[in-house]
């Protein structure tokens, strides 16, 4: 598995993941990267993005017999990841770490806040995550995917949302830092919320349709390079 890496008028541009054959992908982060895929009829993957991404990777490249690795967890924050990393990233000695966690922080922070036993504030959050990116980078010489947490929503006065934007700027700034593809979900939602009303996307402004699943594999193949234009 290869980055390959150029430089456009002085900013980096992540161009592609190159995979080899038995390369190990670990999808992990909270219910949306859960999907439900204990449940046998989900199972191992889920129904939702990572289902689509990785079912598409293995459809356009199924000589390589990649090992695709979903440890979401409903509920999680980074502390709980935390917590797991060991066991649910390290172990399985993964070439491609992809992560997606911060909303159940900001949730429980903002709404539940006599309940946020493993919330991280958003300085907790951004050492926490640091601390685990250089975790698995150091022990698995693996490439990392960082994917903005993000939510379905115009209404900037929306306390849920106003207190997500800090953690989406830390997951930038860790994805800049680590030499990370960066799967930027809130900016692609922003320009298309005012089209698409968020009750299109989601019941609640968090959990996707399964359309909108589909629609989070193809931005996460488009920013690892892995599919561009309608093609693999």
């Amino acid at each position: 598995m290869r980055l390959d890496v150029q430089e456009s008028n002085g900013e980096r541009c992540v161009q592609a993941i190159q995979l080899k054959a038995q390369d190990t992908i670990v999808f992990i982060g909270d219910s949306i990267t859960d999907a439900e895929h204990h449940r046998q009829a989900y199972a191992p993957l889920g129904f939702g993005y990572v289902h689509f991404a990785g079912n598409l990777l293995r459809a356009q490249r199924p000589e390589l017999n990649l090992h695709l690795i979903n440890t979401g967890v409903s509920g999680d924050t980074i502390i709980d990841l935390e917590r797991r990393w060991e066991r649910d990233c390290i172990a399985h000695r993964p070439n491609v770490v992809s992560v997606l966690v911060g909303i159940n922080d900001v949730w429980q922070l903002t709404m539940e806040s006599d309940l946020a036993v493993t919330a991280a504030d958003p300085s907790r959050y951004e050492v926490t995550y640091d601390q685990l990116l250089s975790r698995a980078r150091d022990r698995c010489n693996c490439r990392l995917v960082l994917m903005e947490p993000f939510m379905f929503c115009r209404g900037r006065h929306n306390p849920v949302f106003s207190a997500l934007m800090p953690y989406i700027e830390i997951v930038r700034k860790l994805a800049a830092r680590y030499d990370a593809v960066l799967v930027p979900l809130q900016r692609e939602i922003d320009r298309k919320i005012a089209d698409i009303p968020p009750e299109a996307w989601s019941d609640d402004g968090v959990h996707p349709h399964v359309w909108a699943h589909a629609w989070i594999a193809l931005q996460w193949l488009q920013a690892t390079a892995l599919w561009s234009n309608g093609t693999m």
